[in-house]
């Protein structure tokens, strides 16, 4: 099925200038049009979807109001909090391809038309990818994302007590500890699949 969540403008270069004002100005208590042509000086029709685009991509919620990613864009992981905000954004082409940020042009755009169901060369296309490489540019992927589309614990410790009956008349209880390595992911199957594996081998 065609999916059709993925933000774009038909001005991206909006998005740049957009974001380089955001880390110079203070936050608002709501990013509104008014915030936009009067404090960031930004005016007219072409910059105004800029805004649903914040929201997409988490910056905003739904009334306008700066979230915590707006706030950790403009500090010093403003980087790390700008690949989250891709990754939440475009959160169909990850799951489609987890490193699609490393991806060539034309590998982008297959993947937004494999997501979208677009023709390949149409304008919808190559603005959905000139969109996600504007956010992109600010974004940096070597530090820790931590948001709603990958978050999850990276090491979960689960301690079983299994009860061994001892065969020289004394009674023995062993402990052990697992330490589960998850991956980064939003499927919860994968979680569930794990879990009852260990649930079948390991916890009788």
């Amino acid at each position: 099925m065609a999916d059709d969540s993925l933000p774009y403008l038909n001005a991206p270069g909006n998005i740049t200038k957009v974001l380089n004002k955001v880390k110079d100005a203070e936050t608002p208590p709501r990013f509104s049009q008014d915030y936009l042509a009067t404090t960031l000086q930004m005016p007219g029709g072409s910059a105004r979807p800029v805004i649903p685009f914040l929201k997409r991509t988490g910056f905003l919620a739904s009334d306008g109001t700066p979230t915590d990613l707006y706030k950790r864009f403009r500090g010093a992981d403003g980087g790390v909090a700008a690949a989250e905000a891709l990754r939440l954004g475009y959160a169909a082409l990850y799951r489609v391809n987890e490193y699609v940020h490393d991806a060539t042009d034309p590998k982008l755009k297959d993947m937004i038309v494999q997501v979208t169901g677009a023709e390949k060369g149409s304008n919808r296309v190559g603005a959905i990818a000139s969109s996600f490489k504007a956010l992109m540019a600010f974004a940096d992927f070597s530090g820790k994302v931590s948001s709603a589309e990958n978050a999850g614990p990276e090491i979960v410790e689960a301690t079983v007590a299994n009860e061994v009956p001892a065969r020289l008349g004394a009674e023995i209880k062993l402990g052990y500890t697992i330490n589960l390595h998850l991956p980064a992911t939003s499927d919860i199957a994968v979680f569930d699949a794990i879990f009852r594996s260990l649930k079948e081998h390991l916890i009788q």
